[in-house]
């Protein structure tokens, strides 16, 4: 019985870390549709969240996200991502036009105390969230991504982004070598206007989504 918690135990931080890097995976697809970063004829519909998505059909960028977010699922995995960034940026100056941030907390107790027979009482626990339930708070900020067009100014210029992943302090943390210390992508608070979206969590991550 001890054996089958752990497995639980273990199932629910996979699968809490699938759900969030697959929100990633999506969000930052609908940044760069709803902001034109990319034509649109690059991008494909799917369904997913209960709502028509669009996703790149660009080889070159599918291949970039897909090893961005395997090295953050790893790092959402070892409890060390606190916060992504998609900075948009003006190809022609290099100013960051726009600064979408995911701000990652993690319920370290959900990991690290599994309430096996003997340990600690669950008396007074927080309600366990089922997929659907986060899968329904994820659609409503996916919606509010969408509708951001209403209320962001057009991007006049062409432009291109960059992913940035801040991460703890520990000096055992690796970092691969394709990442290294990158410029913050900060946008002057007194020329824009925080738009700070909805927010969601699982039973060990919690998000809060803005942008300016």
């Amino acid at each position: 019985m001890a054996q089958k918690q752990r497995t639980n135990q273990a199932i629910t931080l996979k699968g809490s870390t699938a759900l969030v890097t697959e929100f990633f995976e999506y969000s930052v697809n609908s940044i760069l549709y709803q902001r034109g970063v990319y034509p649109s004829d690059d991008f494909r519909m799917v369904k997913k969240y209960g709502l028509p998505m669009l996703v790149t059909a660009d080889d070159n960028l599918k291949e970039y996200l897909t090893t961005i977010l395997s090295q953050v699922q790893e790092w959402l995995l070892s409890s060390s991502i606190n916060r992504l960034v998609l900075a948009i940026k003006s190809i022609e100056t290099g100013e960051t036009l726009e600064r979408w941030q995911f701000d990652i907390h993690t319920d370290e107790s959900a990991i690290n105390n599994p309430s096996l027979p003997g340990g600690p009482s669950t008396k007074g626990k927080k309600k366990e969230k089922t997929e659907k339930e986060v899968q329904g708070e994820i659609r409503e900020i996916m919606k509010q991504i969408t509708s951001s067009v209403t209320f962001l100014p057009i991007l006049e210029e062409e432009c291109t982004f960059t992913l940035l992943a801040y991460t703890n302090d520990s000096p055992d943390l690796p970092i691969p070598a394709t990442w290294g210390d990158a410029d913050p992508h900060l946008i002057d608070r007194g020329k824009v206007e925080q738009v700070r979206l909805r927010s969601f969590s699982t039973n060990v991550h919690s998000l809060e989504v803005s942008g300016l």
